[in-house]
């Protein structure tokens, strides 16, 4: 069996030691992935995805990101957590964020592990951060921020997910991204906002489904094979 997930400490350049959650394969990792949290912190949502991507062969590692202005905060998809979630994120910045972000792909790579970054809704625009200021490989669902980045220049590997009835995503906004970023691969998927997440009431088994089977074989096209 796969080993059971437990906490790391990471060491970004700014001296800030940030948890981070990981899992590990049965077997040798064919690569590695950094696993981008939504605004709810490293919830059982996050180490669930996780979980699937060490069950599909990689080591994957959750930076704990909001430890930075709140430790080891995980909130629900009420509205309180989205109130409070927004809140942090706003304190803590990308900036910040993608300093853990490379702390967590350098821990990879000291693994002697090609390294991807998958990111949810805030992560997702995280993930993108870490293809256009990182190089790093990245999938991105549903980046709801991503639209004050489209000046931005992929360095790396890019796919981005989005749902056709994402009331935060509007087709005009998938649009520009597409025009934005003319050699990421795009899926758009029949579903709304959050739909990876079986948490939340968008859940969509379905477009879930189809979208992880691209993402794996997006980080296999680009991990597995360097």
């Amino acid at each position: 069996m796969r080993e059971d997930g437990h906490t790391i400490l990471l060491h970004p350049v700014d001296g800030h030691a940030t948890g981070a959650w990981i899992e590990r394969p049965r077997g040798a990792p064919r690569g590695g992935v950094v696993v981008v949290q939504e605004i709810f912190g490293v919830n059982s949502h996050i180490r669930s995805v996780v979980a699937r991507f060490a069950d599909d062969g990689f080591l994957a590692v959750a930076p704990r990101l909001l430890d930075r202005v709140a430790p080891e905060t995980e909130l629900g998809y009420d509205d309180a957590g989205i109130a409070r979630g927004r809140e942090l994120v706003a304190l803590l910045g990308f900036d910040a964020a993608l300093r853990d972000i490379r702390a967590a792909a350098d821990w990879l790579v000291a693994q002697e592990l090609a390294a991807g970054v998958v990111g949810f809704c805030w992560g997702g625009t995280a993930a993108l951060l870490a293809a256009t200021r990182l190089g790093i490989p990245a999938v991105s669902y549903y980046g709801g921020r991503s639209m004050a980045f489209l000046h931005e220049r992929p360095q790396a590997p890019l796919l981005l997910h989005y749902g056709v009835r994402d009331p935060l995503i509007l087709p005009g906004d998938v649009a520009a991204q597409r025009a934005a970023f003319p050699k990421a691969e795009v899926h758009v998927h029949a579903a709304g906002h959050g739909f990876n997440c079986d948490q939340r009431a968008d859940f969509d088994a379905a477009a879930s489904a189809a979208a992880w089977q691209q993402t794996l074989a997006f980080l296999h096209r680009h991990l597995v094979s360097t």
